[in-house]
């Protein structure tokens, strides 16, 4: 069993930044982010092979937003340059065996934070 903490969210205006991390309690292959902003549902945002060599990226996010990982410290990160009020949205880590775009390919999951993009 693994477990995923965020943190980093917050509110900020548009136009600013902000930076997620996540941190597993165990070992993890593929791990990715996804969001779910108010009556939407879930959609992936970016994903990180283990080794850092494979990335995939949402085309909404795409040249703003950054996703790495540090295999030392159990950590991905999620840059987000140039927030939108359209980014708005509870934003999940999640771990699994292969890159994948799909919430359903994923097997562990944190508990959310909240990324709120002001106009």
């Amino acid at each position: 069993q693994v477990q995923l903490v965020e943190s980093g969210g917050g509110a900020v205006q548009a136009g600013g930044s902000l930076r997620l991390s996540c941190t597993a309690s165990g070992s993890t292959a593929a791990m990715g982010w996804f969001r779910q902003a108010p009556g939407k549902e879930r959609e992936f945002v970016a994903t990180i092979s283990w080794s850092g060599g494979t990335l995939y990226y949402a085309d909404s996010v795409k040249g703003r937003f950054t996703i790495s990982r540090d295999n030392a410290k159990g950590t991905v990160f999620l840059q987000m340059n140039n927030l939108k009020p359209e980014d708005t949205a509870v934003y999940y880590c999640a771990a699994g065996p292969l890159i994948r775009t799909f919430p359903s390919d994923y097997k562990y999951w944190g508990q959310g934070t909240q990324v709120t993009v002001s106009s």
